[in-house]
């Protein structure tokens, strides 16, 4: 429970670390983008060292971005098994009765698995990694700032959207604290089938309800004692300014996608459809 990256910020002095959130957030959404533009075997290649790059560029240990991809291991496997065997194509490598395994369904399932990680690892590495909750939530509001003409509450979407962002790793911080104290009193979580495990969960649920609204309603107290009324009127102790090497890594992301639709356009290797 304690490997999901979302919400955890590594400390760190790297050029990520000091870029301005803003241009992180609109780095994040291209980058997005970049990942689903790759078709072929020489873009996902370029995708995945885009990756490799950022995480040198945050200089957030290896281990500690591997250990986000745990959590969406059973998706991987899942995406990459209906891939191999629902893929159909032109180079048959395997037949056995009703199962057919073509290279095609290979490559779809080693491309599904790398553009899945690599969008954890892009997105950890330009929000969560390096950038703090209130740095996330000032960047959010300055974004989302023109809607405040039309009476859109944009300071408080962005608050209610980085509390739940920081929550996460609480409330699964809390899941484990819970499921170790139920296990010390004999509860089983393994063994059984399907019904029997979900049935093994509640004892989990309720007490995680429980703190989770109790978290809340403290933290609704704590932001109530310090005057905050929303954003109505707020001013900021610092005001952020875009200079000039903050443009750099967006022209870097903008190369990358012209240099991926290029690749898709060469079509070297196997193509997606």
């Amino acid at each position: 429970m304690k490997s999901i990256a979302f919400g955890q910020f590594y400390p760190a002095n790297s050029p990520l670390h000091k870029l301005d959130p803003r241009m992180k957030v609109i780095l994040t959404i291209l980058y997005i983008v970049c990942s689903f533009l790759c078709k072929n075997l020489l873009s996902f290649a370029l995708l995945a060292l885009s990756a490799i790059v950022l995480i040198l560029c945050g200089r957030v240990p290896i281990r500690i971005v591997l250990r986000g991809l745990r959590p969406v291991l059973i998706i991987l496997a899942f995406t990459a098994f209906l891939n191999i065997f629902w893929t159909k194509g032109e180079h048959l490598l395997f037949a056995w009765k009703f199962i057919a395994i073509y290279a095609e369904g290979l490559y779809a399932a080693a491309f599904m698995i790398v553009r899945i990680a690599t969008l954890i690892i892009g997105t950890g590495m330009l929000l969560t990694y390096t950038t703090t909750p209130i740095a996330l939530t000032d960047a959010l509001e300055d974004l989302l700032s023109p809607l405040k003409k039309v009476k859109v509450p944009v300071h408080e979407f962005a608050m209610m959207m980085t509390i739940a962002l920081r929550f996460i790793p609480l409330l699964s911080e809390e899941t484990e604290k819970i499921m170790t104290a139920q296990k010390a009193r004999g509860a089983d979580f393994s063994s059984g089938g399907l019904i029997q495990r979900a049935k093994a969960l509640i004892p989990i649920l309720i007490p995680l309800f429980v703190s989770a609204f109790n978290r809340a309603g403290d933290l609704a107290t704590a932001m109530e004692c310090r005057c905050y009324h929303g954003g109505e009127g707020r001013t900021r102790m610092h005001v952020r300014h875009l200079r000039f090497v903050d443009f750099i890594p967006l022209i870097l992301v903008l190369l990358l996608g012209a240099s991926l639709i290029v690749l898709n356009i060469l079509g070297i290797g196997f193509t997606m459809k």
